[in-house]
């Protein structure tokens, strides 16, 4: 064996214990997420999450998959946050967190531009379900009335969608 081969033969086991050496096999985090089971379901119940505190290493990135964090957000009131918003540019939208992002609009028969964050937090179709927060083009916060007034055109659309769904 060269000096050469040598060299590049400790360079290498030298990287594996390195990598090795960076599996902490005591108390590591592992943070799982578990794609939605149904595409009518979006997913985020953080109360009903256990948290999990497992063995980690670099070899469990090989092995199966073990989502089990399972959240869950209210289709119905998704759909109607999209339905009645849909005068507002999308920017982002994140279903597992339930979280919809819009951009700056005018709403029929308005003359000012407003932009939403809504976060649907919980599987429920409650109006605790639902938090909406919208502000004008300036960057200041609306009034707490309209702010309840888009919450509950929502949530109406939300019970009609509900409805409807029975009727089929």
């Amino acid at each position: 064996m060269t000096l050469q081969n040598a060299f590049k033969a400790t360079l290498v086991l030298a990287l594996c214990l390195g990598v090795a050496a960076c599996g902490n096999r005591r108390a590591g985090v592992r943070i799982t997420d578990a794609p939605p089971a149904d595409d009518s379901y979006i997913t985020n119940n953080r109360e009903s999450a256990p948290t999990n505190y497992e063995k980690s290493s670099i070899w469990d990135v090989f092995g199966p998959s073990k989502a089990e964090q399972t959240v869950q957000v209210n289709r119905y009131l998704w759909a109607a946050s999209l339905d009645v918003l849909s005068f507002l540019p999308i920017q982002s939208v994140d279903p597992f967190t339930g979280v919809i992002v819009t951009g700056y609009g005018t709403p029929p028969g308005g003359g000012r531009s407003y932009r939403a964050t809504v976060h649907i937090k919980d599987p429920a179709l409650e109006a605790r379900s639902l938090k909406v927060s919208l502000q004008t083009s300036g960057g200041s916060p609306v009034s707490a009335a309209t702010a309840r007034a888009v919450e509950d055109a929502i949530l109406s659309r939300a019970r009609q969608l509900r409805i409807g769904d029975d009727k089929l």
